[in-house]
């Protein structure tokens, strides 16, 4: 006896036989189930009937996966980013051949049944039932939509994909519910315009208009007979009838839409012959997805541009959400990207670096004051070959960037600099700074003290370097001990607090260590990072967080929102301007003379770490400021002495003698035809306080080279001394006169906001924090 249903449902064969009313008096008879013979009512289990009443009445329709454009500041198309390369089209805008095509090959009865076609459904039950397996399907174009629909909501997720394809009772039955109501509301033509849209046609085509893109290099409007009739074909089997891979299959498969198109008189049966006595002629495009098509070298900004929108809670509340809205795609994203600035921080790089050398470099520009991020680019190109990458050398980890950064060596300086200014120490602040001294004995911490257990020392590049040295001195040679003297008697805390303030944080998102040595730049940190931290400095003191992204608009054109820049205070104008005078000093007489630019102000820092395994330069003009990395890109680093870079022979590598002519050329190309604004002039720019000729190194110095990430300890060797308390003048120092203050110049973005809180801890690592391929 049949079993019922629970709550008194019926039992499943009378269930089916409902079913059957139902479909037959809805023109809807078992389409498509591809059935062998007239025993397949015996393959209805227990269940797929009963589930016909609990489909929901409503197929929820996803929106289809398009290309989003990625435009640069002037409109210029960057980069075509895509999970599935579509672009809809209305049907008009599709050839007739085309549509008659399609309909001839997969439902020539389309426009005269229901949802399904009770003809094709007997006609298939018949010779399944000849053949004793399943040799032919009924589907409509109709249920092809629908199934269609299933695979498009699954996405790229397999599982979901699986679910959607199979071969069931019941997921043919729901899927004849479903074409019953699309039938009734949307009618004929559009749901051959949503079918034509939605389709695969192979070669990462989906959609008539990609799939004409693709293979003949045109609109699908614009297709003439026989390319439609190849394009049809293919919907059976986009890899069987491949006309690429496969043109002889292909040209069978043309040959018999155009036949069936003949027979149905959507054509004549001497066009249908002149057709298929032609040869198949492609014009093919091949597939361009995604950042690795950037131009100028913008590839690893076009994925920063990818990595904002999946992380940022302004494009949705949870990571699915975004990804979600990333896939479906249809999107122009106007970037920040200057196209002038871009094209010479690429050519600069090239000029300097070669892709096949054993270290890379990395570039990135941003504009003070509105923290748009103007260029970014890196020697080693976006892509899976040889000596290419995915790994973007001046980003966070977070965003796509090495797993630790790259420890920055003397260019942290002007950040100590800058939290001792605004503790009060004056810029004429003297320290004995021998060429090798004790750290301090104790520290103070923003909790506890630090305290010299180990005894470890610090030590100058060259021992010619012995003070005693004033802080513009100090910072024009880079002299290691003047900078631990400095961070011992101002403190820890005030340094790491300025650091957070002005957006610097280690890039694998730890917090800062709380040791001495920072001040010497054992910190792993992302280009990006630097630059807008050195950004500060020329907006007179206030900080902006980078921002890519202009402006967006979704698929149907409307705007959509975008991340803004954050800006706030991080010190005085005053302090901001006395560091601009002390790095002023170092590109004009210092380490960064080799920086210099000719013909208005500009100011930076070079770094040079342990086993010279990262060197850099980081500078600013009022107007854009820059940061450039050397050094080994992946894991065990390069230690660069007797090494040749771009050609060129070197030694010993510096952050003067390769990052800063990477910076020079980079910015006087994007500085090129635009204004040349000056520094406001401070009291540490008297003369009097004497600069000295720097030619001294940078490096981070001895006692700064074997530890691990995260062990916390400054060195080797053991520190200990450097007495003076915060704010102390050496006897005879003069006093500093009063500094100027300057407003933020017109044109130039950038409030007092709130403060940021204190930055976030890294490795202490006194050896470079290696990065993971």
């Amino acid at each position: 006896m049949a079993t019922k249903r629970s709550g008194g449902g019926h039992p499943v064969t009378r269930q089916a036989a409902k079913f059957l009313g139902v479909s037959v008096l809805s023109g809807v008879v078992l389409a498509g189930l591809a059935l062998p013979g007239i025993g397949a009512f015996g393959l209805v289990a227990k269940g797929s009937m009963e589930g016909f009443d609990e489909i929901p009445a409503d197929l929820r329709t996803p929106p289809l996966s398009q290309r989003t454009t990625i435009l640069d500041a002037q409109g210029g198309e960057i980069a075509k980013v895509y999970s599935r390369d579509r672009t809809v089209v209305p049907l008009d805008q599709i050839s007739p051949y085309m549509r008659k095509a399609i309909v001839a090959i997969e439902d020539s009865r389309y426009y005269e049944h229901g949802a399904i076609d009770p003809k094709g459904v007997l006609r298939a039950i018949n010779r399944n039932a000849q053949s004793g397996g399943v040799s032919e399907g009924a589907s409509t174009l109709t249920q092809q939509y629908v199934k269609n629909v299933f695979v498009e909501e699954a996405g790229d997720d397999p599982d979901k994909v699986a679910v959607a394809t199979q071969q069931t009772i019941g997921r043919k039955i729901k899927e004849l519910k479903y074409a019953v109501q699309v039938e009734k509301e949307l009618g004929k033509d559009r749901i051959l315009n949503n079918y034509l849209n939605i389709t695969f046609f192979g070669q990462q085509a989906y959609g008539v208009e990609a799939a004409s893109q693709r293979y003949f290099s045109k609109h699908a409007k614009d297709l003439d007979l026989g390319e439609s009739a190849l394009l049809a074909g293919l919907v059976q089997s986009p890899s069987r009838y491949n006309p690429v891979l496969a043109p002889k299959e292909a040209t069978k498969r043309r040959n018999t839409v155009l036949q069936r198109m003949a027979e149905l008189k959507d054509i004549t049966p001497a066009q249908a012959a002149a057709e298929q006595a032609k040869p198949i002629r492609l014009t093919v495009s091949r597939p361009k997805s995604g950042c690795i098509t950037a131009v100028d070298g913008a590839g690893f900004f076009c994925d920063y541009v990818r990595n904002v929108f999946l992380t940022d809670p302004v494009f949705g509340k949870t990571k699915e959400a975004r990804a979600k809205r990333w896939n479906e795609g249809g999107m122009t994203i106007r970037t920040t990207l200057d196209p002038q600035t871009q094209k010479s921080v690429q050519k600069s790089i090239t000029d300097h670096v070669y892709q096949t050398d054993p270290v890379a470099t990395a570039v990135s520009i941003v504009q003070p004051g509105t923290g748009k991020v103007l260029g970014m680019g890196q020697s080693r190109p976006y892509g899976f070959g040889e000596n290419q990458t995915q790994i973007n050398f001046s980003a966070d980890h977070s965003m796509g960037g090495s797993s630790y950064g790259f420890q920055t060596g003397s260019t942290f300086k002007p950040i100590v600099a800058a939290a001792a200014l605004e503790q009060g120490t004056s810029p004429y602040q003297t320290y004995p700074s021998p060429y090798r001294m004790p750290y301090p004995d104790s520290v103070e911490k923003c909790k506890g003290t630090w305290e010299n257990s180990e005894g470890a020392m610090v030590s100058n590049e060259n021992r010619s370097e012995s003070g005693p040295y004033g802080m513009r001195e100090a910072t024009a040679k880079s002299v290691n001990t003047y900078f631990i003297q400095l961070i011992g008697d101002v403190g820890i805390c005030p340094v790491t607090k300025m650091a957070a303030k002005m957006g610097v944080k280690p890039a694998d998102g730890s917090k800062m260590e709380q040791v001495p040595s920072i001040a010497l730049g054992t910190e792993g940190m992302s280009p990006l990072t630097m630059a807008s931290a050195y950004a500060t400095f020329a907006n007179h003191g206030t900080y902006c967080t980078p921002v890519l992204i202009e402006s967006a608009t979704g698929p149907d054109g409307k705007a959509l929102r975008v991340p803004k820049s954050q800006c706030s205070r991080a010190m005085s104008e005053q302090t901001a301007d006395t560091v601009n005078s002390l790095l002023k000093g170092v590109v004009e007489d210092g380490t960064g003379k080799e920086a210099g630019l000719d013909g208005r102000d500009s100011a930076g820092k070079t770094g040079t770490t342990d086993e010279r395994r990262a060197a850099w330069f980081v500078g600013y003009t009022p107007n854009m400021a820059g940061a450039v990395w050397v050094g080994g890109p992946g894991a065990k680093g390069v230690d660069m002495e007797n090494i040749t870079i771009g050609g060129v022979y070197h030694d010993k590598v510096y952050g003067a003698d390769t990052p800063g002519p990477i910076w020079r050329d980079a910015m006087n190309g994007a500085l090129d035809g635009r204004d040349a604004p000056t520094f406001t002039p401070s009291a540490a720019d008297d003369s009097s306080t004497g600069t000295g000729a720097g030619t001294g190194d940078d490096r981070t110095g001895t006692g700064q080279g074997t530890h691990k990430p995260g062990t916390g300890k400054p060195g080797t060797e053991k520190p200990g001394g450097g007495a003076h308390k915060p704010g102390h003048n050496k006897p005879g120092s003069p006093k500093p006169d009063p500094l100027p203050g300057l407003s933020i110049p017109p044109g130039v973005i950038g409030g007092t906001g709130n403060e940021q809180q204190p930055g976030q801890q890294g490795q202490p690592g006194q050896q470079g924090p290696q990065e993971q391929q």
